[in-house]
C-alpha cells in the first residue's frame, strides 16, 4: 500500500476515480458477497484460486441468473470492476436462485448501488430477486447500509491482504460450496 494511513475506503476510490492507473485496490460484487459468506472463500477469490465452475450449485446459479427477466434485463460492467443487470425500469437488479444466501446477496447489491453513487455518481434503486420463489425485494442504499458497505470495504481489504486464510469455520452450506475441498480435505 502506498500511503499506510490511507483508509481502504478511500484507497478503492482514488484508485476507481482515476482512469491513468490501475488501481492498488479494488473490491468486486462476488468479493462482497463471499465477505458476507465466507472469509476463507474470499481470500482464496484474491489468490486467484478458481473455483469449480462445473459445481452444482454455481451451474444452477448461472443457469437462473441467465434466464430470469428475459428481454427485460440488460448486463452492464463498470471499470471492469462490478458486473450488474438493469431492469428496463432502470432499477439494478441482483437475481439469485433462493433466499437460502440473502444477507450475502444484499450486500453485493448495496455495494453495486454504493459504487454507482460514489464512483459514477448515478442514483439507483436496487431490487434482489428470486425468481424460483417469485419473491423481489426492495434495496436501498440507507446511510446504514452505506456505513455496512464501507465497514466490509475495510474488513475485505484487512482479509485480502493476509499471508493465510482464515481459519476453517463450518457453516450449513459447506457442504454445496465449491471450495468445500479446499477447506476439509486435510
Amino acid at each position: 500500500m502506498t500511503d499506510s494511513k490511507l483508509d481502504p475506503v478511500e484507497l478503492l476510490l482514488s484508485g476507481a476515480r482515476d482512469s491513468t492507473t490501475e488501481p492498488e485496490f479494488r473490491v468486486t460484487g462476488v468479493m462482497m458477497q463471499y465477505y458476507e459468506a465466507c472469509t476463507r472463500e474470499l481470500w482464496f477469490l484474491s489468490r486467484n484460486i478458481e473455483i469449480d465452475r462445473g459445481n452444482a450449485s454455481i451451474v444452477r446459479g448461472t443457469n437462473v441468473d441467465e434466464s430470469a427477466y428475459g428481454d427485460k434485463r440488460r448486463n452492464l460492467t463498470i471499470d471492469g470492476t462490478i458486473s450488474l443487470d438493469l431492469l428496463d425500469s432502470g432499477e439494478v437488479v441482483e437475481v439469485k436462485p433462493s433466499s437460502s444466501m440473502v444477507e450475502p446477496a444484499t450486500l453485493q447489491l448495496l455495494y453495486y448501488l454504493w459504487y454507482l453513487e460514489e464512483v459514477v455518481g448515478v442514483e439507483r434503486d436496487g431490487v434482489l430477486a428470486h425468481p424460483t420463489e417469485r419473491r423481489r425485494e426492495a434495496v436501498e442504499l440507507t446511510p446504514e447500509n452505506r456505513a455496512r458497505v464501507e465497514d466490509a470495504i475495510r474488513g475485505i481489504y484487512e482479509i485480502t491482504q493476509r499471508e493465510t486464510p482464515p481459519k476453517v469455520e463450518r457453516k450449513s452450506y459447506c457442504s454445496s460450496c465449491a471450495y468445500h475441498d479446499f477447506c476439509w480435505s486435510c
